[in-house]
């Protein structure tokens, strides 16, 4: 059974994550960071990976811009569930495909494994990430030819609606593709849930 959870902001949704997947313990995930490498929030990453870690998981973090080949598919095969992070969606698809990691992430969701993408990780499931361009810089993933996405669900998502930092973004992404896109809004304070077909709006406080 495919399953995501694709998140506007983790820290905010935290508790989503223990309802979805409740036998955390002793499980192990691939943390890849490689988003944020070209934006200033890296410093997110830390608080991240110490929240997991409270919730009981093993953090095995996977920089996709440095790692070789072989060292990505032992780690996203191993491990038992994958959490890509937020930042540059363009640059972070442009790292992903490089490398390969984009099918091998595929791979890996179809086996079943738990996918989740917080902001440009979970943009990038979706099977085109230009909408984004209103958000985030292309110019930040030169190498970026094509701008394919992922292609794990049938809409695409717009994180950070309403917030104060990127909210305007979101508004000009809805009045220039409503009607054309199937567009899913989240705020930073929700999640949704996605298991094959079925879609679920999940927030903090419905867990």
């Amino acid at each position: 059974m495919k399953k995501l959870l694709l998140l506007s902001m983790f820290l905010n949704t935290s508790r989503v994550l223990g309802f979805v997947e409740p036998e955390l313990k002793n499980k192990t995930v691939t943390y890849i960071p490689t988003a944020s490498k070209v934006e200033p929030w890296s410093y997110f990453n830390n608080i991240i990976k110490y929240k997991l870690k409270k919730m009981g998981l093993s953090v095995d973090e996977l920089e996709v811009s440095r790692a070789s080949y072989g060292d990505i598919k032992y780690k996203l095969e191993k491990n038992d569930l994958i959490y890509v992070s937020g930042g540059n969606t363009f640059f972070l698809m442009q790292e992903l495909k490089r490398t390969g990691t984009d099918n091998l992430i595929i791979q890996e969701v179809n086996k079943g494994k738990l996918y989740i993408g917080e902001s440009a990780g979970a943009i990038i499931a979706a099977d085109n990430i230009g909408y984004i361009s209103e958000m985030d810089s292309m110019k930040k993933a030169p190498k970026l030819k094509e701008y394919a996405g992922l292609n794990l669900i049938d809409f695409c998502l717009v994180p950070h609606h309403r917030s104060l930092k990127f909210g305007k973004a979101a508004k000009r992404i809805i009045k220039k593709y409503a009607g054309k896109m199937n567009l899913q809004l989240i705020t930073d304070r929700q999640a949704i849930l996605v298991e094959n077909d079925k879609i679920i709006l999940l927030s903090n406080k419905d867990v």
